[in-house]
């Protein structure tokens, strides 16, 4: 088992550190204009040949594939510190659920404060469910993983075929006023008008504004959202726990097999989605098709293809040199890059920054995704090289445990006997 630290392993760090960066490359887009571009993107900035080209790229490659990885982790992660607890002797539940209350208390600052997006109180409360698997074998932990896929798949599939008939009953205008009301609310929901444009822009003009919506009609989101998430997101964690305890995560595997994993799951994955993209692309993007490709059919998919990418970074990071090692820095300060790009990229498009939301397309927000990445890679090994943990985890695990951790890292007895 391959560790950067008597309390790390590699493996896990690697992955951790593309997920979090693979994640930015979706995301940038919900920093920098209207929510319905991010589930559609001819709603807003998408004209150009290159606004396409980026999509196509994170259809197929990144798009729900990096958050499930980052699920996995989690669930992985969350299984190792609760068995670490137990070995220890204390107790896996106050460890476990300290942790996930402080992470809901993050995640809930850092959606009412900064973006609408944030995934960490649905992870701390998703997290909070998910130790009651904990004593689960492998091959339980996948039945019921399988099992929660299903039932996340089959209410996607349930808001598919209305979403197919709102835009039916859209197009043909011959129906009771209230459905015809439903419809149009549907209809508007992937395509904005310019007044709704307008005003969504307004709210990302100033601090106040954003804060009045987010306290205001956004206020319970994050609640609904771990309802509608709840099967998907903990099938996705149950998986990293059976990932953990197979040894499949932590690099116990051998390459061969690894090599089998990557090539059967990436080659279902990427050519599936490859193929739907073609149609979504060659039909124009039309709805509901252009909408449902990338909300449901392309939903099962993302385990897959998040198998897959686990498979091929371990496998590929078997040797550990000067790029894995700043990949894997990345992974350990992966709380506080996923906080970082919200800053970032709210000083990027915000009102209270340089204020270009909603003035780019889908290829001009996508140009910052490279600095970040820069950033990630350039910063996170040498900030570890002094300290034992990344600011944000250093803060989330202080508040778990209930007082201030070690941040600066010991010099060496030899050092400071030579000093």
């Amino acid at each position: 088992m391959a560790t950067t630290a008597p309390d790390r392993i590699l493996t896990l760090d690697v992955i951790r550190g593309v997920a979090v960066m693979g994640i930015f490359s979706v995301n940038v887009v919900a920093f920098a204009m209207i929510e319905a571009a991010y589930f559609y993107p001819p709603a807003f900035g998408f004209h150009s040949v290159w606004d396409k080209l980026v999509w196509l790229g994170n259809f197929i490659f990144i798009d729900g594939k990096m958050r499930s990885l980052f699920s996995m982790l989690f669930g992985a992660s969350a299984l190792l510190v609760i068995e670490r607890a137990e070995r220890s002797g204390r107790s896996p539940a106050v460890v476990h659920y300290g942790r996930m209350l402080s992470l809901l208390v993050f995640g809930l600052i850092h959606f009412y404060l900064l973006w609408w997006g944030d995934i960490l109180a649905l992870y701390a409360l998703v997290g909070m469910v998910a130790y009651a698997f904990r004593k689960l074998e492998t091959d339980k932990l996948l039945a019921i993983a399988l099992i929660g896929f299903a039932i996340s798949f089959a209410a996607s599939l349930d808001r598919a075929i209305g979403v197919e008939h709102a835009i039916e009953v859209h197009s043909q205008g011959a129906a009771s006023s209230e459905e015809m009301r439903q419809a149009d609310t549907v209809y508007r929901h992937f395509h904005p008008s310019a007044a709704e444009i307008r005003e969504d822009a307004e709210v990302h003009r100033s601090f106040r504004a954003y804060l009045a919506q987010s306290m205001g009609p956004q206020l319970w989101r994050p609640w609904t959202e771990f309802r509608s998430l709840l099967a998907e997101t903990l099938a996705l964690m149950l998986l990293g726990m059976a990932g953990l305890r197979s040894g499949f995560l932590t690099g116990e595997w051998s390459d061969d097999s690894y090599g089998r994993v990557a090539q059967v799951t990436l080659s279902i994955g990427i050519g599936a989605s490859a193929i739907m993209a073609a149609v979504v692309w060659l039909e124009g993007f039309r709805l509901p098709f252009g909408a449902n490709a990338m909300l449901t059919y392309s939903a099962p998919l993302r385990p897959v293809m998040a198998i897959g990418f686990a498979a091929l970074i371990i496998r590929l990071s078997r040797r550990v040199g000067p790029v894995t090692q700043r990949i894997a820095a990345a992974g350990r300060c992966a709380f506080t890059n996923y906080l970082g790009t919200s800053i970032v990229a709210g000083l990027v498009f915000n009102g209270w920054g340089l204020g270009l939301y909603g003035k780019v397309s889908r290829a001009d927000a996508w140009l910052l995704v490279p600095i970040v990445w820069a950033l990630m890679l350039l910063w996170s090994k040498p900030w570890l090289e002094r300290f034992n943990y990344g600011p944000f985890e250093w803060a989330w695990r202080s508040l778990s445990r209930g007082k201030l951790q070690p941040m600066r890292k010991r010099a060496p007895a030899a050092a400071i006997a030579a000093a």
